[in-house]
């Protein structure tokens, strides 16, 4: 949805955003005198524990790990904004047993055209709701949709998925699907309470290569993980600055807060390597910035839109860089830059004593690669283009073996449709989705953790418990089996 001057539509930017971000500040001044302060309530000595601790869980709420629902033969799903929504669209659209209901934009005509992309592509009108700040409310109130995709700037993703689930709906929520650790709380609070699901719509963790990669983490190719490596390089320097689009409110994070300000692309895939939230968790952060330059050079250099930006100042450092310990002693390293001048990658890294796998290039070393009859003489080096392929060939994750002709030319390789597929076929059968409210909070809650951690001179931040413990006895996700048996 493009971001116009409506005035409450500006102030849920602006509470989303000054709120964290005054916070923050407070934060800059303490750093030196926090390292000497004594343990937390949390019992983590050293640490900068700013997160609220662990709330209890409120009378009426239940735990969502293994969130079952009844199944459905039809799923009905409503689209909120219909930018990156189309893609959505579009997937539902050639998925059998999906059916879009109602579609929903502030801008009359990307709605129009999404009712009329409907019709040619299914046969079938659906909804139409625009023109109108509420408009969106009035859909999430139908009595006809099992499904509500947001796709609409951060600031209303919270908002719009509180009122999706207390409708009796469930959320798919673009990424992040929170940008406070308050937020993300509510969202926890709410799936609980409502026994609906909020699932961050993290398309990484269904390409090709992460699947690959996932299938064999699972079947013990790397065996004991140890550290990984993720993130989201990515030059937006000219998106940053186009008016209808992102550029008229994603920049403004960059004014105000410094730190990781889109961190589940890269994560969402490792924390599911690692099995995080199910047998290990998130313990604590570090985070630094570099400098800002990149933005500022940008817009001084090209002045976008005739100049209308020369007054920004900018504070996000061009690099942020954030390690996190979990509680099994693990190491994850997670960036983010978004404005240098740099080819794309999220890093993709995971290592452990039986190999280790880096993205971008795909590269795959393994400590004993005679147990796979391979050519390569040991972890001293990549294997080859000819070993890579056999390995790929023996650990194609079932999931993408049997969608990948489907996906052939949706949105981002193929993973758009893999994610929305996958999702949506969780709800008609009834069964847990892949990723759970919990992630979706645990991938979030790095925008305010980093931004704190920065704040502080890079002083280590705790990370909120959002399953109350119950990672302690949850399992990993098994995406690989799921598929399998329904393959």
């Amino acid at each position: 949805m493009a971001n116009t001057n409506i005035s409450r539509r500006g102030f849920i930017k602006a509470s989303a955003l000054t709120g964290l971000g005054a916070t923050i500040a407070g934060l800059a001044n303490a750093g030196s005198a926090r390292a000497a302060e004594p343990a937390s309530s949390s019992g983590r000595g050293g640490v900068l524990q700013d997160t609220g601790g662990i709330p209890p869980r409120a009378g009426g709420q239940s735990p969502v790990h293994t969130l079952t629902t009844k199944p459905i033969e039809r799923v009905r799903v409503g689209v909120i904004g219909l930018h990156r929504g189309m893609e959505h669209v579009n997937d539902c659209l050639a998925i059998e047993f999906a059916e879009v209901v109602a579609v929903c934009d502030l801008r009359v005509d990307r709605a129009q055209a999404a009712a009329e992309a409907c019709v040619k592509q299914g046969g079938r009108r659906p909804a139409v709701y625009s023109g109108a700040e509420d408009a969106w409310e009035k859909m999430v109130d139908r009595d006809d949709i099992d499904i509500v995709y947001i796709a609409t700037p951060w600031a209303w993703h919270v908002p719009m998925c509180l009122r999706t689930m207390e409708r009796g709906k469930h959320a798919f929520v673009e990424v992040a699907a929170a940008m406070t650790v308050g937020d993300c709380w509510q969202l926890v609070n709410a799936s609980e309470r409502t026994q609906c699901h909020c699932v961050m719509l993290e398309n990484c963790c269904y390409g090709e290569n992460e699947l690959f990669v996932l299938s064999m983490v699972r079947q013990g190719v790397f065996g004991e993980l140890t550290h990984a490596e993720c993130g989201y390089i990515h030059d937006l320097r000219q998106v940053l600055f186009e008016l209808g689009a992102e550029g008229d409110w994603r920049r403004d994070y960059h004014r105000q807060l410094d730190g990781n300000l889109y961190p589940t692309h890269g994560l969402g895939p490792v924390a599911q390597y690692l099995g995080l939230g199910r047998g290990d968790q998130f313990k604590v952060l570090v985070s630094m910035s570099s400098i800002e330059a990149g933005l500022t050079r940008y817009r001084d250099g090209k002045q976008p839109n005739g100049g209308r930006h020369a007054a920004e100042k900018y504070v996000c450092g061009d690099m942020n860089t954030s390690i996190i310990k979990t509680e099994l002693g693990r190491t994850v390293m997670i960036q983010h830059s978004v404005v240098s001048p740099r080819p794309y990658s999220r890093i993709n890294a995971v290592s452990g004593t039986g190999g280790t796998f880096f993205d971008y290039p795909a590269r795959l070393a393994i400590n004993d690669p005679t147990l796979y009859g391979l050519e390569a003489k040991g972890s001293h080096e990549w294997l080859g283009e000819k070993d890579l392929a056999k390995m790929r060939q023996m650990f194609a994750h079932p999931l993408w073996t049997r969608l990948a002709e489907r996906a052939a030319g949706s949105g981002h390789g193929g993973m758009d449709y893999v994610m929305n597929w996958r999702h949506l076929d969780c709800v008609r059968r009834g069964i847990t989705p892949d990723s759970v409210v919990y992630d979706a909070a645990a991938w979030s809650c790095i925008v305010e953790l980093s931004t704190r951690s920065v704040a502080a001179g890079g002083m280590p931040v705790g990370f909120p418990d959002f399953t109350r413990g119950h990672w302690k006895t949850m399992k990993p996700i098994g995406i690989a089996e799921a598929a399998a048996q329904r393959a």
